[in-house]
């Protein structure tokens, strides 16, 4: 059977949580934090190792929270996703804080991934269902040599994946017959409210979204030439950025949204019905420990996760 990794972004600085490192945020009744039940799941579901994303400033906690732990039961490597990994003949704006999103982090692994690999986010969790089904598309269907890049997604339901304490973004999709992805839309401040959804586009238009439509959350099945594709195009991206702006990121769903577009991918939509938590806001954490909580009850996971 073909090896897999599962590529985890944490490098991200979490300034919606108040500055804190979210994702070592305990939230299991034994100190696990939400990687900690990804992984859980991702190796139950047949992945051989771990790579962690993060930054060379969170390497001393986070080895001490997670990763000298994971050690112990699985393989694990670390990337380091860091402003200054430019290409040469850039140069980083002045007051620039935030590394260059999801598409930079997952470049940051180029010299280490070299199998199928499966991309999530840190402080999301996803359940268990889609941990195995994106790891037995990528070993039973995924075709490395295809004309076009073959990728999977996690397909969840929006209304699965709001939170109760503020807007979130998403990826919203447009999805077509056999299950294969039209277009994918990032679409931000997605609340719900008394009389529906409401969500604006990134220049804070508003857009219409539905709980029923299918969304990414940042959960991609890749080959590991897809790398290659992300390298050639951050010179493109960072070449196109205005004078003065500092926020915008290349991201997955902006690439692969293009990907599509130019008939350069087919991505293969795996739709879960789990329901999504994370720790996007503060006031999330009490909830999401609940929900962990609620899991471990229902016989999902056990009281200390890794015995």
């Amino acid at each position: 059977m073909k090896k897999t990794a599962l590529v985890i972004m944490a490098a991200g600085i979490g300034s919606r949580f108040g500055g804190g490192i979210k994702q070592l945020e305990p939230v299991g009744p034994g100190g696990e934090i939400i990687m900690d039940y990804s992984i859980h799941d991702a190796l139950e579901a047949g992945f051989d190792r771990i790579v962690f994303v993060i930054r060379h400033d969170l390497e001393k906690d986070f080895r001490e929270v997670i990763g000298d732990r994971i050690e112990k039961i699985a393989p694990v490597s670390y990337a380091f996703q860091e402003l200054d990994d430019i290409p040469s003949g850039f140069t980083v704006p002045q007051d620039r804080k935030k590394p260059w999103g999801t598409g930079q982090a997952v470049l940051s692994v180029r010299d280490i991934v070299n199998e199928p690999f499966l991309v999530i986010n840190a402080d999301d969790y996803y359940g268990k269902e889609v941990f195995k089904k994106i790891h037995d598309y990528m070993t039973g269907d995924m075709d490395e040599n295809a004309p076009v890049y073959d990728i999977c997604m996690g397909g969840f339901i929006l209304a699965n994946t709001l939170s109760d304490n503020g807007g979130v973004t998403r990826g919203v999709c447009e999805v077509g017959e056999d299950e294969i992805l039209r277009a994918v839309r990032e679409t931000y401040n997605i609340i719900k409210t008394a009389d529906g959804l409401t969500a604006s586009d990134k220049e804070g238009n508003p857009v219409t979204v539905r709980e029923d439509q299918h969304v990414s959350m940042n959960m991609w099945g890749l080959t590991p030439a897809f790398i290659k594709e992300l390298e050639r195009g951050f010179p493109e991206f960072l070449s196109g950025l205005k004078e003065g702006d500092l926020k915008s990121e290349y991201l997955l769903p902006t690439i692969i949204d293009q990907m599509i577009k130019d008939g350069r991918a087919r991505v293969k939509v795996l739709e879960t019905r789990d329901h999504w938590f994370g720790v996007t806001y503060k006031e999330d954490k009490e909830g999401v420990a609940e929900s962990i909580r609620a899991l471990i009850s229902q016989g999902v996971y056990p009281e200390k996760l890794f015995q």
